[in-house]
């Protein structure tokens, strides 16, 4: 009995050990088969990522291509407005755009800002300036103009700085003090002219003229026509003694002199005016 329970067992257990292996074939088989198949796929994939990749580049260019070419016709526009501003009195603001306008054939964006400025610049009138692109189509221009606090000579004008410009002049001007000198001395001049005004201001007197020769020497007129040959040295001395006898005896008799010469150390010389044919029938 124990032979044959042994015998027994002993066969069942070599059917199960050969099931067994047949089973684990199969399943074997079938990993290795999906395997093949998810590497094939992975391994397509990877021929398609980059055709994948590049074409949404290409996709994704072309869509900023048409955004950026459709923004820069919108920017790119040609000029239909040139606006000139700030505050004027003497400068033709519509006259100055007009000669803008008349050189400006290019769209906005490619307005030669420089060469704009450059003819803004060369306007007598024009002190500052700044040009700017004010979309969609405007062209602005910023400007300050020159004030004028004196003539210089005959044809120029002479800004609160002591730069000359040369507008055209006109009789409004013709009451502004005259000032005159070599070019580079214009600063020196107008000093000049402020620290005199504020000399004479106590007598009641003002100066209209004053000129600086090509040597030094001064010459003044005042606001009652009296010329001062005044020279070139201790000018202030000569003008503070001139004022003493102003105020002390020729004050009276203004009207009647044409010319005082104060070069002297210890007087004045006195031309007096020419009397008319009424004024000596009288």
């Amino acid at each position: 009995m124990k032979l044959f329970s042994f015998t027994q067992e002993t066969d069942l257990s070599d059917e199960e050990a050969a099931v067994k292996p047949r089973g684990a074939s199969r399943d074997r088989r079938e990993v290795a088969s999906e395997s093949e198949e998810r590497s094939n796929a992975l391994e397509s994939d990877r021929w398609w990522q980059p055709f994948w990749t590049f074409s949404a580049l290409l996709i994704f260019i072309g869509v900023l291509w048409s955004l950026g070419d459709h923004l820069w016709r919108w920017l790119d526009r040609p000029v239909s407005e040139i606006e000139v501003v700030g505050t004027t009195q003497h400068l033709d603001k519509r006259a100055l755009a007009a000669d803008i306008a008349a050189g400006l054939d290019d769209e906005l964006l490619d307005v030669d800002i420089a060469s704009i400025q450059q003819l803004v610049s060369e306007h007598p009138w024009v002190r500052v300036s700044a040009i700017k692109r004010d979309w969609p189509a405007k062209l602005r221009v910023m400007i300050e103009e020159e004030v004028p606090v004196a003539r210089w000579g005959e044809r120029g004008l002479l800004n609160h700085q002591g730069d000359i410009f040369w507008p055209e002049l006109k009789d409004e001007y013709r009451t502004l003090p005259r000032l005159s000198g070599p070019s580079p001395d214009t600063e020196r001049v107008m000093s000049q002219f402020h620290d005199l005004n504020q000399m004479f201001r106590p007598a009641g007197l003002s100066v209209v003229s004053l000129d600086l020769e090509p040597r030094g020497a001064w010459q003044i007129v005042l606001d009652n026509n009296i010329r001062l040959i005044v020279g070139r040295e201790s000018v202030n001395q000569r003008l503070q003694r001139f004022l003493v006898l102003y105020q002390s005896k020729l004050s009276q008799r203004a009207d009647e002199i044409e010319q005082i010469d104060i070069r002297y150390t210890h007087g004045v010389a006195v031309k007096w005016r020419e009397k008319t044919d009424d004024e000596n029938a009288g």
